[in-house]
């Protein structure tokens, strides 16, 4: 027996209990004790139940993805289950935690399922550019039916306990200890002589067309560029061609396709590296994090607002601190009515809305700071506005409190200087809606303390965001990153590139959105501030590309008035603007620029490769502790797209010396002041290594 099983038996009750933390993975360890337990059972006529748990803090949450890429050890998870479906006497499954992907599977080929109340269900894999290889797309139909099933399989989503309950999923709810629950069951099932009940015998549900096509189209539109969700709704339709048996084989065949596609490559790549990140270089494993019992925020426009919410939604308290009255009514008020359309919109109870309102003390004075333990500065982005802010925190807040500032841009240094404790400074950057987007780029000075480090990375995870470290520089990870496609993208419409043939190339690519209807969408006038506060490192050539300046000139500034780079109709929908167009060819006229065709090979290739270039130069320059670092903070920052695994994984990918060559080309063409390659690119590319070597 594995040391991670372990075999009981009570009288007629086994159990199987897996434990194997910290989330009881199916390790090979975990696979050949279960495959042990199962023939103990089996062959011992004295035992009428076997119930398989786990100890710790859930069921199985999955397949151990360690061992993905590998030579599989047996048996293999398809296996242990096939013998736990073929058994002639019933198992238990007694659930509780993450029930998911290999986990799910594992209770759904068991007999009878007993779930903890607080219990969540899932299939994980199309996450990861996989698909459930277990039965996952076979027994689940059987037991709740087609839209539940399709909707499990094919999102990643998770149902509770009790919707799982409703659907046929599990079979009871414990109340009070689930082992104890589950052996009163196991006790039941024997005394009764319950039979032995495989999912696998129970017939399809009736087919619906119109459903998977209505889901085929769902998951097009919603899941561009990524495989395995339409992949997985095929499998699910394999219980509907073939028998239960040959459905499965194919199943499992086609989970070990997507193992090996690149996306599904990319998507573990991202997996690990979120985990990665949250492992500070350099900072010593003993060094203790700082208490945040309370935090503040002072400055409470659009992302202050974001930042109190996502701090007072994980249940700190914080003090919300306004310029002055009217706007600290107009910010309660805006929080209110967003956390309100959530009550509305049945996201939210009205109760937690409450708690949460609870927890934000409100203030116009920066002295209501003295007791907090963070602050968070998220005043106009103005370095002199801020300098000032950060003088008079460095003196009303306590020794030791931590005085972080929001800034996208500005250089901390000169904020740490103003604060008299430089020590104690750093940058916690959220990005817009603060309360809604995961990632945070965290910025550490030469002076800021460890223990500051440790702190603000412990407490991007504590207000359930992706917490990424970043050094001083401007723009830091994905705003600079970002600059240098914003750049090559005006530098392409100069060339002659519309901007929508732009946008279609980087949607084709799997963003989100185009550079465009991006700009389009946050406001052209933010643009064009962000665009005023940089133009003195700008060169003339960038200055000259003055689009935005044009259009917010001429009082279009996107969605919000109905026209930008293109034209909303009321419901926001674009079309063409063929005012831009006009303003294109006056610009071109006006500055002696002639118009070319550009492919799409050479507008996708400028707008990455500017940023593969840039990330390289982020890492030679130590901004960046890893590439990991950067793959993340652009995937979850600007929407890179995952099934890439970020802009540094995916040059990798592409090979180094193939950058540098297309690189060296847009040198000859554009220019040094652009196009010079990072030296750690060139480096790289020399030595025949990517950035992951």
């Amino acid at each position: 027996m594995s040391e991670m099983v372990t075999f009981r038996t009570d009288g007629a009750i086994a159990e199987a209990v897996i434990d194997n933390p910290p989330v009881n993975a199916t390790s090979a360890g975990v696979r050949q004790g279960l495959a042990d337990a199962i023939e103990r059972f089996a062959g011992d006529p004295a035992l009428k139940v076997m119930i398989v748990r786990c100890e710790g803090r859930t069921f199985v949450a999955g397949a151990d993805i360690k061992e993905f890429g590998k030579p599989m050890v047996g048996p293999n998870l398809t296996k242990v289950i096939e013998m736990l479906d073929a058994l002639e006497k019933p198992t238990v499954a007694a659930v509780h935690g993450t029930t998911l992907g290999g986990g799910f599977e594992l209770a759904l080929a068991c007999h009878y399922r007993i779930a903890d109340p607080a219990t969540r269900f899932g299939f994980p894999e199309v996450k990861l550019g996989l698909l459930p290889g277990a039965g996952g797309t076979q027994r689940t139909p059987r037991l709740a039916g087609l839209a539940t099933t399709i909707d499990l399989v094919t999102t990643g989503k998770q149902i509770n306990a009790r919707k799982a309950l409703d659907s046929g999923l599990v079979d009871r709810i414990a109340e009070g200890d689930l082992a104890e629950a589950a052996r009163a069951y196991a006790k039941e099932l024997a005394e009764s002589n319950a039979p032995a009940r495989s999912a696998g015998t129970l017939p399809m549900p009736e087919d619906d067309p119109a459903l998977f096509e209505e889901s085929r189209k769902t998951i097009a539109r919603k899941m561009r560029g990524q495989p395995a969700p339409l992949l997985a709704l095929e499998a699910i339709r394999l219980g509907y061609d073939m028998p239960f048996a040959q459905a499965l084989e194919r199943e499992y065949a086609m989970c070990l396709e997507a193992i090996s596609s690149p996306e599904s490559k990319a998507l573990r790549h991202v997996f690990a590296a979120e985990r990665q990140v949250a492992k500070v270089p350099g900072l010593a494993a003993d060094i203790e994090p700082r208490k945040v019992d309370k935090a503040g925020v002072i400055g409470l426009g659009a992302m202050g607002r974001g930042i109190t919410m996502a701090i007072a939604g994980a249940g700190i308290p914080v003090t919300a601190v306004a310029l002055d009255e009217e706007h600290l009514a107009k910010a309660m008020g805006a929080i209110e009515k967003m956390w309100g359309s959530s009550v509305k919109k049945g996201r939210m109870s009205q109760e937690q809305m409450d708690r949460q309102m609870a927890l934000i003390t409100r203030s116009t004075n920066p002295a209501d700071l003295a007791d907090v333990d963070l602050v968070i500065e998220a005043v106009t982005e103005d370095i002199d506005i801020k300098k000032v802010v950060f003088a008079e925190l460095g003196k009303v807040t306590r020794p030791g409190a931590i005085l972080a500032s929001n800034t996208s841009f500005l250089n901390i240094d000169t904020l740490a200087d103003a604060s008299g404790r430089a020590e104690d400074v750093c940058g916690m950057h959220f990005f817009n809606p603060a309360h809604v987007m995961r990632l945070l780029e965290n910025v550490r000075t030469a002076r800021t303390a460890p223990d500051v480090v440790a702190t603000i990375m412990n407490f991007g995870k504590r207000i359930k965001k992706l917490p990424v470290l970043s050094g001083v520089c401007d723009g830091f990870i994905v705003n600079r990153m970002l600059s240098k496609r914003s750049r090559e993208g005006f530098f392409l419409v100069e060339e002659g590139a519309s901007p929508e043939a732009i946008d279609k190339v980087v949607l084709s690519f799997g963003f989100p959105m185009g550079p465009f209807a991006l700009g389009d969408l946050a406001g052209l006038d933010v643009q064009a501030a962000a665009r005023k506060s940089r133009a003195a490192t700008a060169s003339a050539r960038e200055l000259r590309a003055d689009f935005v300046e044009q259009m917010v000139a001429a009082g279009n500034l996107g969605q919000k008035t109905g026209s930008g780079w293109y034209v909303y109709d009321e419901n926001r929908k674009a079309s063409h603007n063929p005012e831009t167009d006009k303003m294109i060819a006056a610009h071109a006229e006006k500055h002696g620029l002639k118009l070319r065709e550009i492919g799409e090979e050479e507008i996708l290739q400028r707008l990455i490769y500017a940023m593969v270039n840039e990330g390289a130069k982020i890492l030679g320059e130590g901004v960046a502790p890893r590439p990991h670092e950067i793959d993340v903070a652009m995937i979850n920052g600007l929407g890179f797209p995952a099934t890439t695994g970020g802009p540094m994984f995916w040059a990798d990918q592409i090979g180094l010396d193939k950058v540098l060559a297309t690189i060296e080309k847009f040198r000859a063409e554009q220019g040094d002041e652009y196009w010079t390659p990072a030296p750690l690119l060139v480096e790289r590319a020399k030595e025949a290594k990517g950035f992951y070597a």
